[in-house]
């Protein structure tokens, strides 16, 4: 299954991205997260960062890219329906391996304005997909 988690991306550089991931109750993980105090999970919020690196690395002409590791994962204010999780990532070195480093954070955007809050800040590898061979003698 592919969660979607960017709905837009407001700003690209070689090195830079912006996005938005607007939270409505139509999502069904809500309803188990939590039934009474329904949050975007933070495993999500790592997510949306990642797929926002994964568009910014597909435009500089390297695709299939997953999560090769996370480090100092900070997470904040809680995200609800209603109301918008803005990531801002930024590459910071390409390895020689073929993996990328991303430092990475997300504001929650409510309607009512006011000051920004951080939701989740971190560092994030991202590498290439390795296929293993396949062994024709296998079935």
């Amino acid at each position: 299954m592919h969660f979607a988690l960017i709905d837009t991306i407001l700003e690209q550089t070689p090195d830079r991205v912006r996005a938005l991931k607007q939270v409505t109750l139509a999502e069904e993980y809500l309803q188990d997260h939590f039934p009474t105090f329904q949050v975007l999970p933070g495993v999500f919020m790592l997510e949306a960062m990642v797929q926002a690196a994964r568009a910014l690395l597909e435009a500089r002409g390297h695709p299939r890219m997953v999560l090769g590791g996370a480090k100092a994962m900070r997470y904040g204010s809680f995200v609800r329906p209603g109301e918008a999780l803005e990531v801002d990532v930024q590459l910071e070195k390409e390895l020689p391996d073929g993996s990328f480093t991303f430092k990475g954070a997300g504001t929650v955007r409510r309607h009512a304005g006011g000051e920004p809050e951080t939701a989740v800040s971190g560092r994030f590898t991202l590498r290439p997909l390795r296929i293993p061979p396949q062994n024709p003698s296998q079935g």
